[in-house]
């Protein structure tokens, strides 16, 4: 059985992830890879084509510059509550975790629904599980137990 430790793991790993996808995504967002993952995605839902207008690829890479530092971020909070509180099976770090992904998906989903981005959905989906899962699985670890026999 998978116990506490691979799912803290699991969240440690998924926030290291988060900081690399970050990093390519800013530095890396004309490449041929995230052209193929990424670009031939979204692109046709904003431009109807795959090849950009050179003022487009321009606010393509700083908006995905700025994107991609802001997930690096996200992903360095998380691998830091993951390896230090909530490794300690402090409430807080599981609650913060919680929330803030929460919080993240809804606005980014719905606004992703608005705009017909339904790549992102997807995406949006598969990263709230790798959240959600381990909290999910770790819950009884964070019940504040009475230790007074009232």
């Amino acid at each position: 059985m998978v116990g506490f430790n691979f799912w803290q793991k699991w969240l440690l790993g998924f926030g290291i992830y988060l900081i690399a996808f970050g990093l390519v995504l800013s530095f890396f967002s004309n490449s041929t890879l995230m052209n193929f993952m990424f670009n031939n995605q979204i692109n046709p839902e904003f431009w109807g084509l795959k090849e950009l207008p050179e003022n487009a690829v321009i606010f393509q890479a700083w908006i995905y510059g700025v994107l991609g530092a802001v997930i690096s971020g996200w992903g360095v909070f998380l691998s830091f509550i993951a390896y230090y509180p909530f490794k300690a099976k402090e409430r807080w770090a599981r609650n913060c975790i919680a929330a803030g992904f929460i919080v993240w998906f809804v606005i980014d989903t719905v606004i992703s629904v608005n705009y017909h981005v339904r790549f992102n959905v997807v995406i949006n989906i598969v990263f709230l599980l790798a959240v959600l899962l381990p909290l999910m699985f770790t819950k009884k670890h964070f019940i504040k137990r009475n230790t007074n026999n009232d």
